[in-house]
Parts: C-alpha cells; sequence; structure tokens
C-alpha cells in the first residue's frame, strides 16, 4: 500500500522559512512523480511543485517560482519542499502526492490538478503569521 507522511510544517513568521518533508514508505520513492499541494480554508487545493520521477525535472506553480524548491532524495526515500520568503498567504494545510510519472501531464501545465494524483498523505499545517 502506497503510503505518504508529511513533517515539516509549524508557525513561521512572514519571510521565514520551512522545509517540508514527504516520505515514502511501504514501496520505493524513485518510482513515482511526488507532488506538493496545499489547500487554505474556503479554497481549491492546488498545486505548488512536483518531480518527475524520470529524469528529476521540476516543476512550481507561479505563485512559488524563486522562493520555493524541491527536491528528492531516493536513498532516504524521501521528497522535500524547501520554503523561503514565506508570506501570509502561504498559509495552508501542505500535502505531498504521488503518481506514476507517465500519468502527470508536466508541461502542459495541468499537472497543478488533484485529479492526476493518485495518492495522497494526511496534511501538514504551515502557518505564516507575526
Amino acid at each position: 500500500q502506497v503510503q505518504f507522511v508529511e513533517s515539516g510544517g509549524g508557525l513561521v513568521q512572514p519571510g521565514g522559512s520551512l522545509r517540508l518533508s514527504c516520505t515514502a514508505s511501504g514501496f520505493g520513492l524513485d518510482a513515482y512523480a511526488i507532488g506538493w499541494f496545499r489547500q487554505a480554508p474556503g479554497k481549491e487545493r492546488e498545486g505548488v511543485s512536483c518531480v518527475s520521477s524520470t529524469d528529476g525535472d521540476t516543476y512550481y506553480a507561479d505563485s512559488v517560482k524563486g522562493r520555493f524548491t524541491i527536491s528528492r532524495d531516493n536513498s532516504a526515500n524521501t521528497v522535500y519542499l524547501e520554503m523561503n520568503t514565506l508570506q501570509p498567504e502561504d498559509t495552508a494545510v501542505y500535502y505531498c502526492a504521488g503518481e506514476m510519472s507517465f500519468k502527470i501531464p508536466f508541461l502542459s501545465g495541468t499537472w497543478t490538478r488533484p485529479h492526476f494524483w493518485g495518492s495522497w498523505g494526511q496534511g501538514t499545517q504551515v502557518t505564516v503569521s507575526s
């Protein structure tokens, strides 16, 4: 059974940084594309960043480009999301998701849509506030 566990969320002041982790259990993470999504209260879940399994290419939503960095450590079975220059509008529950890379439309930009991703973690809360 595919399982993901997110960690690293918390409360941070505007301009601060956090690093989220997504760890897989029960299978090898290297076979999957991994995406990070977020959902703020009253809003739809949106894609933030993803990384393919085949060539390690990375993709970002416009709202986080230049501030967030996704990386994967297959030996640790973990994908990270380094978040810098955090703003109050980044406040949300952050989820990681996995899917076979061939099912994800990376180049069209629609990878941000949750329905392409088959397996999800439980989420970790990120709150940006002074």
